[in-house]
Order: structure tokens, then C-alpha cells, then sequence
């Protein structure tokens, strides 16, 4: 096996599961516990510090520097939305199998609940798996709070699309709570997400137009896009909102 370096990206349930099998195998890897929209410069440092002949494996990281070493970019987001998850490509990279708590967690970060079904997932399965996503993810009781108070007192209808303004920057409570649901849109002023049909119709065409440090999508084409925290201001946003409800509703 090559000598390996493992850089982890941001931090859900998937990326909790891939740092216990690196952790199992014995192997190098950096967790810098970062949240969505890491970046490999976040391990500009460590990188440069690297003076052996080692494999970098990036994970979820978007790739806005070059190394020096052999490099492996390990991704299913954005254009690698129709690669296998995450956990699935380090585990075909280190020749194992994943069992079956995992392979659900693949399913959950690939396809979001009708994976996991398609898996003949049980309810207290899901539930499992849903839950614990949201807490690697940082979603604490307030947030889970708000997000209730957020469908009570913000859900609009818009045709067949479901919007929310959240009280919360944690938005998974929210769309766990009112799945199934064909189209959703969760915004707040610094951040949207939309999920469902034609969702990667929508981040492809904004991906063109802003470029990948200010958007994401994946989940195949009606997974989900949205636009990282901060990438618009408040009015940008409110913009952007309207045309995804021109276009969902």
C-alpha cells in the first residue's frame, strides 16, 4: 500500500465514519474539524511541512492549491456528483468493505432518506442515521428548537415547493422534518439551500455563472445546490430566492 496521508474536509456523519475506519487501519490522516466548504489551503501548512514521498488524499476538500506530492482528490459533490460517496471510494482505495451501518451512511450522504430505503433501511434505521448526521453536523437542541419554530411560523407554499426562512443556520432539522417533500427551499439572509427537483439543473447553471467557492450540488439531479454562507449579500440572497421559487413553484 502506498504511504498515504489522509486530509479530512468537512465534518458530518460521513466523514465521522471515514475517520473511524482510517483510525481502524492504523493510518496517517489530519482532522482539522472543519465545516462545510473546506478547502485543501486549510492544510496549507501541514502540506508544506511534508518532506517524506507521501500519497495526499483529500477529502471533500476543494482543491485550490497545488501540492507538490501525488495527490488524490476524493469528492462526490459538484462535478463528481455522479462518483460513488466518499466512504465508498476510500473504502475500494484501501480494498475493504464497509458494513452495513456504513453502507446506510452512504446511501444517507449520496441519495438523503430514499437511498436508504432503496437498502430496505427501517425506520428506527433512518431515524439513527438522520439523527446522528445532524449532530455530527453540529445541530444542537436550540437549533433543532428553531428549526421547528421556522416550519411553524415561516413555511410558505409555492405550487408544489415548500419554503422556509430558518431561524436557524442548520438546516438539515429542518428538511428532516418536513420530508418527503418533491421541492424544498431553506434560505436565511446569508445562505440558501434548495433540495429536490432539478437541483442540478440549478447548480450547474449558477456554478457557471459564480463559480464553485460560492456554489455546491449533489445528490444526482434532484438531490440538492445551494450557495455557501456569505457568498451573497442579504439582498443577492432575497434575489436568488425569488428566482428559485420562479423556477420550483
Amino acid at each position: 500500500m502506498k504511504d498515504y496521508l489522509f486530509l479530512l474536509g468537512g465534518k458530518d456523519l460521513e466523514m465521522v465514519e471515514i475517520r473511524k475506519i482510517l483510525e481502524n487501519e492504523g493510518l496517517n490522516f489530519i482532522d482539522k474539524d472543519l465545516s462545510w466548504g473546506a478547502k485543501l489551503s486549510h492544510y496549507k501548512e501541514e502540506i508544506g511541512e511534508i518532506t517524506e514521498d507521501k500519497t495526499i488524499v483529500g477529502i471533500e476538500l476543494l482543491k485550490d492549491m497545488e501540492v507538490g506530492q501525488e495527490y488524490i482528490e476524493v469528492d462526490h459533490h459538484n462535478q463528481s456528483t455522479d462518483k460513488p460517496s466518499s466512504i465508498e471510494q476510500i473504502a475500494k482505495l484501501l480494498d475493504i468493505d464497509l458494513n452495513r451501518f456504513q453502507r446506510l451512511v452512504a446511501a444517507n450522504d449520496k441519495g438523503y432518506i430514499d437511498a436508504m430505503k432503496d437498502l430496505e433501511a427501517t425506520k428506527e434505521e433512518i431515524e439513527e442515521v438522520r439523527l446522528r448526521d445532524r449532530r455530527a453536523q453540529g445541530v444542537s437542541r436550540e437549533d433543532e428548537r428553531l428549526a421547528r419554530e421556522s416550519i411553524e411560523d415561516n413555511k410558505k407554499i409555492y405550487g408544489d415547493l415548500v419554503v422556509v426562512k430558518a431561524k436557524t443556520d442548520k438546516f438539515s432539522p429542518i428538511a428532516d422534518r418536513l420530508y418527503p417533500t418533491e421541492k424544498l427551499l431553506i434560505y436565511t439572509d446569508k445562505e440558501l439551500t434548495y433540495y429536490g427537483v432539478g437541483a442540478r439543473e440549478l447548480g450547474e447553471r449558477y456554478m457557471k455563472e459564480y463559480g464553485e467557492e460560492k456554489v455546491y450540488y449533489g445528490g444526482g439531479d434532484d438531490g440538492y445546490f445551494g450557495f455557501g454562507k456569505g457568498a451573497f449579500s442579504s439582498e443577492k440572497i432575497e434575489k436568488r430566492v425569488e428566482e428559485v421559487i420562479e423556477f420550483g413553484g
